[in-house]
């Protein structure tokens, strides 16, 4: 049994070791000092409310998997551009088709950033093994490919020098050491700055009151056990009369039977009875474990579909703070962690790795139309772009006509272009 991974920490612990029995069979020996075994006796996947929680399991939950599909979407979907410091453009570089379009022969740029992503949020690490080819035509090594692996099957490791080697074990193959530089490595708020905590371990009990709300209230619609009302008999109930009660309810259990009618015996009487309290506290419960599941992932409420007071007016604002408050620590994450992975000693002086938020903060178009008439000069303003700048921003073809494109580009005081700020698409 290996521990580390049965809790979803990695791969093989460094004090489990790897024997033979005389015969042959192979078997895994583990101290009883480690970590990861004394955690699993003691807590073992069991949250405080009893209930087993997973990956799998925690992604059952909808507030849980729409809060992670959110913020993994969003940094699939957002351009991920190589940017030249010096012009501020998008540099012609290798690493631009793999990051932007195209990092392996399976997956779109979307598919990679996304899984990346959830298993950065789920496990605390995303890992991709770094895949470079000697080019004739440039006679260097470039990135051909990154080839996502799985976080359960490797294990960082930091060495006497201070290095950093990870230590992959295969479904099927030999343990492999892998270099700093075969892999890129993403990840999540960390302890020691080699591992990232796995948001589904830190919210355990959270998320474990979550599931077992939901259990509680899928039992409630399979047995029947909410109860309308009480039965009351003027005497005693006969046996044979108790025994048609008994099984004209239990024709009426289960959700698909609830509204039929009750057929009472020998003079008894209905008594409705409202909601109990026990009842008001479960929907409450579930609630509540929405705004947990919220807090621990950074991800709004109303984007949780929990509070309908917000949208209107308000989701513009909502979109800024997911942006800024949730997403902003993943841009920075993922473009140092590409920058210190994926570019050389030189180009790391040149490049940058940009993502591009501005479709997530796109306003109104009548904003977007004010926007853009101060940034051509309108109203005696100093403008600061071009009008097929502007067409650029908004899939729209070049104006070929260069009278058009005398601008204002010229004009000096402006405000720094959308380029200069990192971005590509229309500000908020």
């Amino acid at each position: 049994m290996n521990f580390a991974r049965l809790l979803g920490f990695g791969a093989k612990p460094e004090s489990a070791m790897t024997a033979r029995q005389p015969h042959g069979d192979a078997f895994m020996a583990y101290s009883l000092n480690d970590p990861f075994l004394l955690e699993f006796m003691r807590d073992g996947y069991e949250a405080a409310s009893g209930a087993r929680v997973s990956t799998q399991t925690a992604l059952r939950n909808p507030a849980m998997f729409r809060a992670v599909s959110l913020i993994s979407y969003a940094i699939g979907m957002l351009p991920l551009h190589v940017i030249d410091d010096e012009t501020k453009e998008k540099a012609d570089h290798p690493l631009f088709r793999i990051l932007h379009r195209e990092p392996n022969n399976w997956q779109t740029a979307f598919d990679f950033r996304s899984l990346m992503q959830l298993r950065a949020l789920v496990k605390g690490n995303a890992y991709a093994l770094i895949i470079r080819s000697r080019q004739i035509r440039t006679g260097r090594d470039e990135i051909i490919r990154l080839v996502p692996l799985d976080p359960d099957l490797v294990t960082p490791v930091q060495n006497d020098d201070w290095s950093v080697s990870y230590r992959y074990q295969p479904k099927n193959g030999a343990l492999r050491t892998l270099r700093p530089e075969e892999v890129f490595h993403l990840r999540g708020l960390s302890l020691d700055g080699i591992c990232g905590m796995s948001l589904v371990k830190q919210a355990r009990d959270a998320i474990g009151l979550a599931l077992s709300a939901e259990l509680a209230a899928g039992r409630l619609f399979k047995n029947g056990s909410f109860v309308g009302g009480a039965l009351k008999h003027p005497g005693k109930l006969s046996d044979p009369a108790f025994e048609r009660l008994k099984s004209s309810l239990a024709d009426k259990e289960g959700a698909e039977n609830a509204g039929k009618n009750l057929i009472l015996e020998e003079g008894m009487d209905y008594i409705a009875l409202s909601q109990n309290a026990r009842d008001s506290q479960l929907t409450e419960l579930r609630k509540m474990q929405v705004e947990e599941i919220a807090r621990v992932t950074g991800v709004p409420r109303p984007l949780l579909m929990v509070d309908e007071t917000s949208w209107g007016s308000g989701i513009q604002a909502l979109g800024q703070f997911f942006v800024q408050y949730a997403l902003n620590p993943w841009f920075e994450a993922w473009q140092q962690a590409a920058e210190r992975s994926l570019l050389t000693g030189a180009e790391k002086d040149r490049y940058a790795v940009k993502f591009n938020p501005g479709a997530l903060l796109r306003g109104s178009t009548k904003d977007q139309g004010d926007f853009f008439a101060k940034a051509l000069g309108a109203g005696g303003q100093p403008g600061w772009m071009s009008p097929n700048e502007v067409r650029r921003l908004n899939d729209m073809p070049d104006d070929t006509d260069p009278a058009s494109n005398a601008i204002s580009k010229g004009n000096q005081g402006g405000s720094p272009s959308p380029e200069e700020n990192g971005g590509g698409d229309a500000p908020a």
